[in-house]
């Protein structure tokens, strides 16, 4: 660019230049100083038109900004609404019980508009040897059960292990005491200690007490029942069960018996035990019942103390 020292140097040596005539230094003055305004307005409209490009890029960009950060829109809102409704609707059905145990016989009745042709599946002396692989099964069919638990089946920790891996599988986990004795011929502190003693261990293996409970071989005392109600747990026993019977004992007359007793009833508490024809006979138990239009109970939603 043609700066005003340029213009001012030849300025000078044009007025030095003695031989030069009047007229030829008004020419040749006026020459350069038509460049040195020319070059001027050239630089100044090239400098505008980069300050242009420049403004509208940072126009462009605020506008893409703008665009990402708009407010959602009506529709997105109200889809927004609507899912936080449905999973609120979702968390309050799952804590609001829907079943009450119907003590004469054990079942599970609706408390109000709940679908009444349902089973509830509970497994005995867990966890044994099959109880994992029967709560794997459970999962496969995506049903849920409760497996009630002795406590000398969770000494070592393999067996713990077990049981926590039963329950983080979302399986409710009942109290079927510490040593499966028979509760009548013991006495109130011993009771106390088969029961307690079960959800101290319980508790520190899978961080909650149970909610259920059932007496080895169905036998309660007054002071188990008060007990356990203590202990915040339902106590329940069970509308049948086959797989102790010697004549139940393979796969297929488990099923048979389990899908098509006479006992089966809306609602029905199903007994069952961790032994290796029931953990064979289990799948066709739940699709047998499915078939018959039974829906497996969630014990989630049965109301407890």
């Amino acid at each position: 660019m043609l700066s005003y020292s340029f213009f001012l140097k030849n300025f000078c040596h044009i007025e030095s230049s003695g031989g030069t005539s009047l007229r030829k230094k008004r020419l040749l003055l006026s020459t350069v100083f038509f460049c040195f305004l020319l070059n001027g307005c050239g630089g100044n409209q090239a400098s505008s038109e980069i300050e242009s490009k420049e403004k509208q890029q940072t126009e462009t960009e605020q506008k893409e900004i703008k665009n990402e950060q708009k407010e959602p829109s009506k529709q997105e809102n109200e889809e927004k609404g609507n899912l936080e409704a449905e999973e609120t609707e979702q968390v309050v059905k799952s804590a609001t019980p829907q079943y009450r145990l119907n003590p004469a016989n054990s079942s599970v009745n609706p408390i109000s508009n709940a679908n009444a042709k349902v089973v509830l599946l509970t497994f005995d002396d867990a966890p044994d040897k099959y109880s994992l692989q029967i709560a794997k099964t459970l999962k496969s069919h995506n049903v849920n059960a409760i497996f009630f638990v002795n406590g000398h089946f969770i000494d070592s920790e393999e067996e713990k292990a077990v049981l926590k891996q039963i329950h983080e599988m979302g399986f409710a986990i009942g109290n079927h005491t510490q040593s499966h004795a028979t509760l009548k011929d013991l006495s109130e502190p011993e009771q106390k200690n088969e029961i307690v003693k079960l959800n101290d261990a319980v508790e520190a293996i899978i961080g909650e007490r149970p909610k259920f409970f059932r007496a080895p071989f169905g036998m309660n005392t007054d002071f188990s029942k008060k007990l356990a109600t203590e202990e915040k747990m339902l106590v329940m026993n069970w509308t049948y069960g086959y797989d102790w019977e010697k004549e139940y004992q393979t796969k297929e007359a488990l099923t048979q018996i389990m899908v098509n007793s006479p006992y089966l009833i809306n609602g029905a508490n199903l007994l069952m035990h961790d032994r290796e024809w029931t953990s064979e006979a289990i799948s066709g138990i739940i699709t047998g019942l499915q078939a018959k239009g039974y829906e497996m109970l969630d014990p989630k939603l049965i109301e407890t103390p």
